[in-house]
């Protein structure tokens, strides 16, 4: 199975230089590489998800709107780290996980940057962005790489432990991962771990739940497309950098049964 999925993952690395993406030039930034996939894959009126201070560069002629969970005066207070920087104005608030607001395909397309490894159930999450979109639709994603930010110290999230939260709700996991990511990313003593993990839990501080490679990520996707019938087609997986870009399209198939 992991032979295959490297195999894959490497074959979908080159689907950006068949649509003409020059991927290969290393003069690109990270930042210009984005641009770049959005140029060729985003068209019509969508949402950014979490944007903060790093909204996706879109070509013109599309219209953003912004949804967060709380408006940006609070999101300024949620992370004083950004003090400095200027976030975009929240459009829409909501759960950025359901998309309550948004009705069924509404949307022609959803960016969702470093968005992902923030939620708790993302199987959920993936069927909620696809219930949003039009047929056709296109979902932006960009995922960290563990192995090249402050996760790098955590263990990779298990396909199996995602499917457990899909199918139980993620209420059971999610005292452990505010005590992994206090021990592991915040170096706090194991015995001072359970204490700040209970802090974190009452400000509903978000942290990155869950952690993959582009090999985890293309077998979540995998099992989304062929053991739940998620309506969706991988048209690039590309690695930027610390990050992976991932762009599927909603295909016309009838949606997955309800969860």
């Amino acid at each position: 199975m992991a032979s295959i999925l490297n195999n894959l993952t490497r074959r979908l690395n080159f689907l950006g230089e068949q649509k003409n993406l020059d991927v290969a030039d290393t003069a690109f930034s990270k930042t210009s590489l984005r641009k770049q996939i959005a140029s060729r894959y985003l068209a019509g009126n969508g949402v950014e998800i979490g944007a903060l201070h790093s909204p996706l560069e879109v070509p013109s002629g599309l219209t953003v709107r912004y949804v967060d969970r709380m408006p940006t005066s609070q999101l300024r207070q949620q992370y004083p780290e950004l003090s400095e920087s200027n976030l975009v104005e929240v459009d829409i608030v909501d759960d950025g996980e359901t998309l309550a607001s948004t009705s069924d395909g509404s949307l022609d397309f959803i960016i969702a940057n470093h968005m992902i490894e923030h939620c708790q159930n993302p199987i959920f999450t993936i069927e909620n962005w696809l219930r949003g979109l039009k047929p056709g639709g296109v979902l932006y994603m960009a995922v960290p790489d563990k192995r090249y930010t402050f996760d790098c110290d955590r263990p990779l999230t298990s396909l199996e432990h995602l499917i457990q939260d899909y199918t139980e709700g993620p209420e059971w996991s999610m005292k452990s991962h505010f005590e992994e990511w206090v021990h592991l990313v915040g170096k706090i003593p194991e015995t001072d771990v359970a204490a700040h993990a209970k802090s974190l839990i009452d400000l509903n501080y978000s942290i990155h739940f869950h952690v993959w490679t582009q090999v985890e990520f293309l077998e979540l996707l995998l099992y989304c497309q062929n053991n739940l019938s998620f309506p969706i087609e991988i048209e690039l997986l590309q690695k930027n950098g610390m990050e992976f870009i991932v762009v599927l399209s909603k295909t016309t198939a009838a949606s997955s049964s309800s969860h």
